[in-house]
């Protein structure tokens, strides 16, 4: 985990004593000469700050070696320093300064100063990433974010590397480095202030792309960057008028401008998440640069994300959160203001329906999890933050917001959101003080609001209750609300529209609608009243509030039989929501489920839910149908029919993209490989029914990853299609090809690898990962329960957050779907376990009890 453990009352004392001014940091990338270093790299900071005279604090540092520290010209004992603990810095005087001079490590797994070798051209490439706490890794810092600070960087790197930080290069590179001749000296400008996890350093020979944004707030330098042997495939253009895009939303609704001059998105290797808000220089997951074709979901999705970053540079940038319990905050904005930007400002004008039907989804799949915990969460140190990444803080809370939005207006919202950025402007704020600048500006008291609904845990169910007439008049329509859970059970006030549905044509549109609160257990609901019931009644309609919503039986059986005839896409993707969730509690059988999917999923118009919806299918007939049936009826049928699907869609089309993808994802078919092999060895789909379909990289590794899950390919194949594709992508398709055999040899090999080897990158271990844990292999992981009981703890102590978290989340044993695997679990916990460790573990148990259930329902036939 991450060290030292920084707590939250020690933060506070901290920033009590401390005030930082500057830091100098100063770096050499290079082993010496003109070329990359290549364990470690030797970072100088000189830290200037102010603090209470007399007192005592510390600063953090993670290092193999501390050479030496220097307070206000007294040299510091180093020789007992603990990392853990940070280096004690006593008897403060008013003003201060502070040189650390150490020995820093490069990593592999996406924390602090990563690095990575491109296994196609044996170039280096460095990237930082520190959020929540891993500035420390590169320099010595007061690693909390409410000690704000200037920072003045300068880079020794070999001569042919880009350098990038956030502050605008001051000159340029020179070659002055001492007793390093040929390498450059690259040195930033100083820049505004900004928290130590927003500190960024990108450098290697990345190519570049330049562009600019102008308006009457003046101009921004853009910048875009990926290896150079990823160049040919970045799509500028699209990314520039994007972020340009962007720029220009949210300097009109925020109505303050950019305040960190230059603006570079660098998309980087083997990088743990999505994207990361660095002041200025934002990171991507560079797998963003589509090598292969993708549908045009994709594309949107990435869109989000990089308005996702950029609304970050008003919301945690430029005011950042006191401390990490409002990091909800961060995220939710992010989302919530990247989803309105597509919408206002992009091609992608039907982004709320993604909202529903993604972030809904995970937000509702982790707030039902017994470790599911209020929007604002009590983060009482460093360790609690980093498993808080999750639906909760992004999805949920934007949800939530949305839901705010409703109920205040959009105009009093953005104007609370004017005054807040301009009050706290480069510097710390709370939720409370959001919450007072939004009740300022819509005149509304909203305290109850943010006990309700931040303060709480879990979904209120919404059910209809209704009588008609004999000419199928409502004669009474009530909204019935079941108590939040898991939880207290409080109910909530929810602004929410109930849509009444009418065959017009053949095709099920929107005859009336009513927009209302709902509060309480039962809400009346009178303008309903003698309106026709039409053929489909929908509660939340529009999706304005989070609350899990279910259907009447005939609106049931309305949705499961003509889901197609939905003209508007909204109302159909929270049809798919509802039959979704239904699935997840045991209302709906998974078989059902999947035989729904089957009918309906061709006529669906956005790729975006079919994909979606399509997963989710995979993992009903993984998880929640009866094993048997799932293996001689379900997944059969349903294989069958997605190629039926990929067949009669357009030729060519992101749908057929999506059903051949879903297709090679899952179970195949016997009769199937035949097929698959031909494609693999070059013959054209259109012999085979899929005119237009192209067999690129990425669809060929889709391909060999199908075959060797099936046993129909064996090692010699995989390892040949890896030299072929001598890339970093195809060295990750290649391990999960090779972990996906039927064979117990290779699956215990491949947990030993995933499970014992530190020296592997973590997205090398994501790859294992998801090769070991094919659909369809259950009985061959059998074995590996009790392993995983027996070997968590220790790998938890062992190895840092993000590759213990992949390891402890992606292999836990759900294959395992029986009471004596619930058992094994609950006398793991009984044990005495670090919380963050025990919570992944509680939810991981959570999910194979959720499939036992299903799987009873699905098995009883009803």
């Amino acid at each position: 985990m991450s060290a030292p453990n920084l707590t939250r009352e020690a933060a506070r004392q901290r920033a009590a004593i401390v005030s930082v001014e500057n830091y100098r940091i100063d770096l050499d990338l290079t082993n010496g000469a003109d070329a990359p270093g290549v364990e470690r790299f030797a970072s100088t900071t000189v830290v200037t700050f102010t603090a209470t005279e007399g007192e005592s604090t510390f600063i953090d540092l993670v290092a193999p070696n501390l050479v030496s520290a220097n307070l206000n010209g007294v040299d510091l004992d180093v020789s007992g320093f603990d990392e853990a603990v940070g280096l004690s810095l006593d008897n403060l005087a008013a003003h201060n300064t502070l040189e650390v001079v150490a020995e820093c490590a490069y990593s592999n797994t996406g924390e602090g100063l990563h690095r990575f070798v491109d296994p196609a051209d044996g170039a280096v490439y460095l990237y930082s990433q520190f959020e929540t706490a891993d500035a420390k890794r590169m320099f010595a810092c007061f690693d909390q974010p409410d000690l704000k600070a200037t920072y003045t960087v300068t880079v020794t790197a070999p001569s042919d590397w880009q350098v990038i930080s956030n502050g605008a290069r001051d000159s340029e590179p020179a070659a002055d480095a001492p007793g390093n001749p040929g390498a450059l000296v690259h040195r930033f400008a100083t820049t505004e202030l900004m928290s130590t996890y927003l500190v960024a350093l990108i450098a290697g020979p990345y190519a570049v792309w330049q562009d600019e944004y102008v308006d009457e707030y003046g101009t921004i330098p853009l910048g875009l960057y990926c290896r150079a042997s990823l160049g040919e495939f970045m799509d500028a253009e699209r990314l520039f008028t994007e972020t340009k895009q962007g720029f220009g939303f949210y300097h009109r609704v925020f109505g303050v401008p950019y305040a960190f001059g230059k603006y570079d998105q660098l998309f980087v290797p083997e990088f743990n998440a999505g994207a990361m808000e660095n002041a200025g220089a934002v990171t991507f997951l560079e797998d963003y640069v589509f090598r292969s074709r993708v549908t045009r979901y994709l594309y949107e999705r990435r869109a989000e994300t990089i308005l996702h970053e950029m609304a970050h540079m008003w919301f945690g940038d430029l005011v950042t959160m006191q401390w990490w319990d409002d990091l909800w905050l961060n995220e939710s904005f992010a989302t919530f203001a990247s989803v309105l930007s597509q919408v206002e400002a992009t091609e992608y004008t039907n982004a709320w329906t993604t909202f529903a039907n993604v972030e809904k989804s995970w937000a509702y799949r982790q707030d039902q999890l017994p470790s599911t915990h209020p929007i604002a969460a009590d983060i009482p140190d460093l360790a609690a933050v980093e498993v808080n990444f999750d639906g909760i803080t992004y999805a949920k809370g934007a949800s939530v917001l949305k839901q705010l939005v409703a109920y205040v207006g959009l105009e009093p919202f953005l104007k609370g959101l004017r005054e807040y950025f301009a009050e706290h402007r480069f510097s710390n704020a709370t939720f409370d003080d959001l919450l007072g600048s939004l009740e300022r500006a819509s005149g509304r008291d909203l305290s109850g609001w943010g006990a309700q609904w931040l303060k709480t845990t879990g979904i209120n169910v919404m059910r209809p209750e209704f009588e008609v007439d004999a000419e199928g008049r409502f004669t009474s329509f009530a909204v019935l609300q079941e108590g939040a859970s898991p939880g207290a059970g409080e109910t909530r006030v929810h602004r929410m529209k109930v849509g009444v549905y009418s065959d017009v044509d053949g095709q099920l549109v929107r005859s009336h609608v009513v927009e209302l609160d709902i509060e309480g257990e039962r809400t009346e609901v009178p303008e309903l009243i003698g309106i026709s019931r039409g053929a489909l009644v929908l509660l939340n309609d529009d999706d304005l509030t989070y609350a899990s919503v279910r259907l009447d039986p005939e609106s049931l059986a309305t949705a499961t039989s003509r889901v197609a005839d939905i003209a508007d896409p909204m109302p159909r993707t929270l049809i798919w929501s509802a039959a979704w969730e239904m699935t997840r509690q045991a209302e709906m059988s998974a078989r059902d489920f999947v035989r729904l999917v089957s009918a309906g999923i061709g006529a669906e118009t956005e790729v975006g839910v079919v994909q979606r919806v399509l997963l989710q299918a995979v993992a009903a007939l993984e998880s929640y149908a009866d094993p048997r049936w799932a293996r001689d009826t379900g997944w059969p049928k349903f294989s069958a029919r997605l190629f039926e699907l990929a067949g009669e869609a357009e030729a060519g089309s992101d749908h057929q993209l999506a059903f051949v993808n879903a297709l090679l994802a899952g179970v195949t078919n016997d009769n199937q490989q035949p097929l698959l092999q031909a494609l693999l060895d070059g013959d054209s789909p259109a012999d085979h029914g899929l005119t237009g379909l192209v067999i690129d990289d990425e669809l060929r590794w889709r391909l060999v990853k199908a075959l060797a899950a099936h046993g129909t390919i064996g090692l010699e194949i995989i390892d040949a299609e890896a030299d072929r594709d001598n890339t970093a992508a195809g060295a990750r398709h290649a391990e999960a090809a090779r972990a996906a055999r039927p064979s117990a040899e290779v699956k215990a090999a491949a947990w030993d690898r995933a499970f014992d080897d530190d020296s592997i990158a973590n997205v090398t271990v994501r790859s294992i990962v998801e090769g070991l844990v094919r659909p369809g292999q259950d009985q061959l992981l059998a074995p590996f329960t009790s392993r995983y009981f027996d070997s968590v703890a220790a790998l938890w102590e062992r190895r840092t957050s993000e590759v213990a978290q992949t390891v402890v989340v992606g292999l836990y044993p759900s294959w395992d779907v029986s009471e004596e695997g619930l058992a094994k679990a609950d006398l793991f916990l009984a044990d005495d376990h670090p919380p963050a460790l025990a919570r992944l573990v509680i939810e991981g148990r959570d999910g194979v009890a959720r499939a036992l259930r299903a799987r009873a329902l699905d098995s009883s036939g009803r």
